[in-house]
């Protein structure tokens, strides 16, 4: 019984790090290294690399943390939006996760720092960065989205300081995985509206209402596709542009679904259906080395 109780916490302690989403991160960071700024090299060069394993492992630490702190900060709420998914306070104490969460951020700073000074430094202020949105920044119109879509972009360009490089096919697709998280971030506010509107949360559906936050998420989908229209022509690699050139087809399905989208369960769809979008990007990097 004891037993069975441990693995009990260790799958809830894994649930509350968001496990599949640190694969995605780990997976993302050796993928842009290999296809992107190694093509020319075997993926033994990259995968031997201990220094750079050390790397994305402090990125994935602290990502846990953040989702950590994230969902210590979220109780009330999340005990409105998603009863049944939460952890903390129930399955796991309040005090542990605060202890894992700081615990973890020290780990992944020094753990950058061991890499560089610059990652080290980076770390920190993506720590910081994850508290204070968790603590404020989700509570207000915009800025909690932003600052998590540049978050998940920094999984990328930490690469650029890693490699010493200011490649311009890293930043693309930084640039992809910024606009897909923000557009992602405003249609998880929608869906959660009801719990942040009785806690005092200032987001986008609360303040304007779900139809004027889908007008903004489409003029921002418009904005997002034309400038990555253009930074895929600079590149000027005739796969990758065909590639995302074929993605615009689940892209314009996104928009028909987020225009008749009117409830709960429409948005939470369209929200696992933008980490799919994330992970068919990641999957054109493979053009790239071939």
């Amino acid at each position: 019984m004891q037993r069975r109780s441990h693995i009990q916490l260790l799958a809830d302690a894994l649930r509350l790090s968001r496990f599949n989403n640190l694969i995605i991160i780990f997976v993302t960071q050796y993928a842009g290294a290999i296809f992107l700024l190694n093509p020319e090299k075997s993926p033994l060069y990259v995968l031997t690399d201990i220094r750079f394993f050390v790397l994305v492992l402090s990125t994935t630490i602290i990502a846990a943390a953040g989702y950590y702190i994230n969902d210590y900060y979220d109780i009330k709420i999340d005990l409105i939006n998603k009863p049944y998914r939460v952890i903390v306070g129930n399955t796991i104490k309040r005090r542990p996760v605060m202890i894992a969460h700081t615990t973890l951020n020290a780990i992944g700073i020094l753990l950058g720092a061991f890499v560089s000074l610059w990652v080290g430094a980076i770390n920190l202020l993506c720590a910081f960065l994850l508290w204070w949105y968790s603590n404020q920044l989700k509570r207000l119109p915009f800025i909690g989205n932003f600052v998590v879509a540049v978050l998940t972009g920094t999984t990328l360009l930490v690469l650029l300081v890693y490699y010493r490089s200011s490649d311009l096919l890293v930043m693309t697709y930084a640039f992809f995985a910024f606009g897909i998280t923000l557009i992602r971030e405003i249609i998880k506010d929608i869906e959660d509206v009801e719990g942040d509107a009785s806690y005092g949360g200032l987001t986008l559906p609360v303040i304007f209402g779900i139809r004027k936050t889908k007008i903004i998420l489409l003029l921002l989908i418009l904005a997002f596709f034309v400038s990555l229209v253009v930074f895929l022509l600079r590149i000027e690699n005739i796969y990758l542009l065909g590639y995302f050139g074929v993605l615009t087809i689940p892209l314009a399905y996104f928009v028909f679904r987020l225009i008749r989208a009117d409830t709960k369960n429409h948005f939470a769809y369209l929200s696992s259906y933008c980490k799919w979008l994330i992970i068919a990007g990641i999957l054109s990097l493979t053009f790239l080395k071939f």
